[in-house]
C-alpha cells in the first residue's frame, strides 16, 4: 500500500486479581441486592486486588509481561509504556515507572496518563502517535485501576459499579495500512462536578478533616453522568462511522467502555450494530475504569480476524469521552 506508518496492535494480554466481591458479598456490606445491581449496572461481580503494598503497577507488570511473551519479545525491547489510570500507586513518581523498574523494561521511558474510563483510548492516540512520528518501534499502552483503593464500601451507589483490572497493548509500526486509523476524542471540564475525587490533590491536601469527612473516595452524581455518558458515547461513535464513511455493516466489533449495561447498548443501537457484534465482560469485572477496553480485546483475542474494522468507544469522568477506530492486523 503506502509508505505511511500506522501504528498496529501486534499484541494484547490482561490480568486481574483472583479475588472476586459477587453481588451477595456486597448484599451484607451495604442496603442493596443482587436483582437490582444486575438489572441496572448489567455487574454480577468485580475483581479486587487484596494484599498488603498491593498496587496498580502489580496489575500492569502481569499484563505487560504476558504481552511481551505473547509477541516473543523482552521488555527491553519496550521503547514506551504509557499507563492510563486515575489510581496510580502514588502521586509520584509514575506507575509506567515504577512497572518498568518491576519489568526490567530498561530501555523504555514512561508516563501516566489520567482521563479516567477514557483513559486508556487517550493513552491509545498518543501511544499511535509516538509509533507514526517514526521515532519508536514497541510502544506498550495500558490500561490499568485499582478502582478497590478509591471506592468507599460505605456508598451503595458507586461501590457496587467498580473493580480492578488492567490490560495492555503493543503497538509496532504498520505499512500496509493495519492499526489505529482514526480517532475523536472530546473532554468537558464542566462535568468535574458530577464525577471526581474531593480531596487527595493540591485544591485539597489530605487532613485529618478530609479523611474524616470521607472526600478521598470517588464521588458521582450517576443520574447526570448516566445522561452525559449514553449521549457523549453514542454521539462519538456514530461520529466516527459517518466520517469515516462506514455503516454498523462495516463493522466487526463495538469495544465498549463497561460502565453500565444501558450505555453500551444505546452505543449499539446508534451505530446500527447487533448484540452479536459487541465485547460485553461487565458482568464478570464491573468497571475497572481505563482497563476495561483493553481487557474486552484480551478476551475475544482469538475471535478478532485481520482487517476486521474495530470501533473502541469511552466516556469518564472530567468529563472525557471518544471513540477510535482500528483495522485489526493479525
Amino acid at each position: 500500500m503506502s509508505n505511511k506508518i500506522t501504528a498496529a496492535i501486534t499484541s494484547v494480554a490482561g490480568y486481574v486479581p483472583e479475588d472476586k466481591l459477587t453481588n451477595f458479598d456486597l448484599e451484607k456490606m451495604v442496603d442493596t441486592n443482587d436483582e437490582w445491581i444486575r438489572t441496572r449496572t448489567g455487574v454480577e461481580e468485580r475483581r479486587i486486588l487484596k494484599g498488603d503494598g498491593l498496587a496498580t503497577s502489580d496489575m500492569v507488570v502481569p499484563a505487560v509481561r504476558s504481552l511481551c511473551e505473547k509477541r516473543g519479545i523482552s521488555p527491553e525491547d519496550i521503547d514506551c509504556l504509557i499507563v492510563g489510570t486515575v489510581t496510580p500507586d502514588m502521586v509520584f513518581p509514575s506507575t509506567a515507572n515504577i512497572a518498568c523498574d518491576k519489568l526490567g523494561a530498561k530501555n523504555a521511558w514512561g508516563f501516566d496518563l489520567a482521563a479516567a474510563c477514557s483513559g486508556f483510548l487517550y493513552s491509545l492516540t498518543v501511544g499511535a502517535s509516538l509509533i507514526e512520528s517514526g521515532r519508536y518501534k514497541k510502544v506498550v499502552v495500558c490500561g490499568a485501576d485499582k478502582m478497590s483503593a478509591i471506592v468507599d464500601y460505605q456508598d451503595r451507589a458507586t461501590c457496587i459499579i467498580f473493580g480492578d483490572g488492567a490490560g495492555a497493548v503493543l503497538l509496532e509500526p504498520n505499512t500496509d495500512g493495519y492499526g489505529v486509523l482514526d480517532s475523536i476524542l472530546r473532554s468537558d471540564g464542566s462535568g468535574a462536578n458530577y464525577l471526581h475525587m474531593k480531596a487527595g490533590g493540591s485544591k485539597k491536601p489530605a487532613s485529618v478533616e478530609t479523611v474524616m469527612a470521607r472526600e478521598h473516595f470517588a464521588y458521582q452524581e450517576g443520574q447526570a453522568v448516566f445522561k452525559f455518558a449514553v449521549k457523549g458515547m453514542a454521539d462519538v461513535s456514530a461520529e466516527l462511522l459517518e466520517k469515516n464513511n462506514l455503516t454498523g455493516d462495516d463493522i466487526a466489533w463495538l469495544v465498549p467502555h463497561q460502565a453500565n449495561l444501558r450505555i453500551i447498548d444505546a452505543t449499539a443501537n446508534r451505530m446500527g450494530l447487533t448484540k452479536e457484534k459487541v465485547m460485553i465482560n461487565i458482568q464478570k469485572y464491573g468497571n475497572t475504569t481505563a482497563g476495561t477496553i483493553p481487557l474486552c480485546l484480551w478476551e475475544w483475542e482469538d475471535k478478532l480476524k485481520k482487517g476486521d474494522n474495530v470501533v473502541l468507544s469511552a466516556f469518564g469522568g472530567g468529563f472525557t469521552w471518544g471513540a477510535t477506530l482500528i483495522k485489526w492486523g493479525y
